[in-house]
């Protein structure tokens, strides 16, 4: 089998369930090319495991101190090379094409009539699950920006619908979990005003990273800054016993696989954010904070309890599900993968 996989690299939360996807789709004996968009290609780093990719601009969303920019966002997009590189992708070659939210691969493909699967958490907004910060502008994004013909939605809890549990690494390294060490990734917010709201809790070690540099390099001693590495991030992830994120999808499903507590600050008009925010409470699973703010900070470093929850391979069953070549989602196929969850409170 041929497959085209579209991926949209804007945060590294798509880039990480594609590297859950890969090996399994190789191990397959699955042909993938990749395609990589939404973010400048010399920004991308450690992709080995998708070989030879391709990359196009592709669409992003700009922001600013944790705020989307709608009108940054329109200013700032290249629409113009956006549909030449939709008109110029030629899927024909291919059995299957897959889109992770990537809307280059997702047009190109409804223009050729090409059936497309959605593999990711925004098309579990397909259906009616909790949502939050909800406007018109929202909901035609999530609608219109990478459209498919059957979507795999993804989400920490079904709802009563055919939604797959996360799509995690199983190969994550852990270790002793060390009390004290929280783990930082706020990269729409400003590093320096991260760093100022973290020294004053000096009972706990941050370690903070971040795709931009703060302002100064004197930082307190209980706060340290690290640049952006896959292996740098895993190795202090391993051990850390607490997670500080904006609330998207990937970071936190990986926190509850691996039994870390989690506190989440959405990012301010991105009505996804808004909505895994409200999903965490609602599902007892984290604590929100609304702002970087140090009363919810200290609140939780003194009373809240991580929630472990050990979710089945869905890779695996996606990629199982994939080359039976019925591209149909079954409740009950749906309910048996859910059957193997097991969650505990630490």
């Amino acid at each position: 089998m041929k497959v085209f996989y579209g991926v949209q690299a804007t945060g590294n939360g798509h880039i990480t369930r594609a590297r859950a996807m890969a090996p399994k789709l190789k191990q397959a004996g699955i042909d993938v090319t990749w395609m990589f968009t939404g973010r400048p290609w010399e920004q991308l780093f450690e992709m080995e495991v998708f070989g030879d990719y391709a990359w196009r601009t592709g669409l992003t969303f700009a922001t600013k101190s944790g705020h989307v920019q709608y009108l940054q966002t329109a200013w700032e997009n290249p629409l113009a090379r956006f549909v030449r590189d939709v008109k110029n992708l030629d899927l024909s070659g291919y059995d299957l094409v897959i889109c992770d939210f990537e809307p280059v691969t997702a047009w190109a493909a409804k223009l050729q009539g090409i059936k497309t699967v959605g593999i990711g958490h925004q098309y579990a907004f397909c259906y009616d699950i909790p949502r939050a910060g909800a406007d018109f502008l929202g909901e035609k994004v999530l609608h219109y920006f990478a459209p498919v013909s059957v979507g795999l939605g993804v989400h920490w809890h079904h709802f009563h619908h055919p939604i797959l549990p996360p799509v995690i690494e199983r190969e994550m390294g852990t270790a002793q979990a060390k009390p004290d060490k929280v783990i930082v990734y706020l990269p729409f917010e400003d590093v320096s005003h991260v760093i100022q709201l973290l020294k004053q809790f000096q009972s706990h070690q941050f370690y903070v990273y971040s795709p931009t540099s703060p302002k100064t390099t004197e930082h307190p001693a209980n706060v340290h800054v690290r640049q952006l590495s896959r292996a740098g991030f895993q190795k202090d992830f391993a051990d850390a016993s607490a997670v500080i994120c904006n609330a998207g999808f990937e970071l936190a499903s990986e926190a509850l696989q691996t039994g870390k507590k989690i506190l989440v600050k959405p990012l301010r008009g991105q009505m996804e954010q808004a909505s895994n925010a409200l999903a965490l409470e609602l599902l007892q699973l984290g604590q929100v904070m609304q702002s970087l703010d140090p009363a919810s900070i200290a609140t939780w470093l003194e009373q809240s309890r991580a929630i472990h929850v050990q979710y089945p391979d869905s890779a695996q069953a996606i990629v199982d599900w994939l080359l039976q070549g019925d591209l149909r989602v079954d409740p009950a196929w749906v309910d048996g993968i859910w059957a193997q969850t097991i969650k505990t409170t630490l």
